[in-house]
């Protein structure tokens, strides 16, 4: 059974393209998956890539803000969790 471990929060969202600025507290890889949860906002995807001040990295550590690609408009506080199988 998949469990849920949050990793951060949604500081800052982006229309074009349609970006999510994440503040993380835990580690984030290229390929894990997460779920972000708030209010309105319930999606689940796969991170394909991530950025840190414009550059590619495969991975972040607590403290740092990321952007990452979403399907859909995520909020500001909405909460992220990376999914554990």
């Amino acid at each position: 059974m998949a469990e849920e471990v949050e990793i951060g929060s949604v500081s800052d969202f982006f229309a074009r393209p349609v970006v999510a600025g994440i503040e993380l507290i835990d580690t984030l890889k290229v390929g894990d998956k997460i779920h972000i949860q708030g209010h309105t906002t319930d999606l689940e995807l796969v991170v394909n890539s991530m950025q840190i001040q414009n550059k590619n990295v495969e991975v972040a550590h607590a403290g740092d803000a990321v952007g990452v690609k979403v399907p859909d408009r995520v909020r500001r506080g909405d909460k992220v969790y990376k999914i554990v199988e």
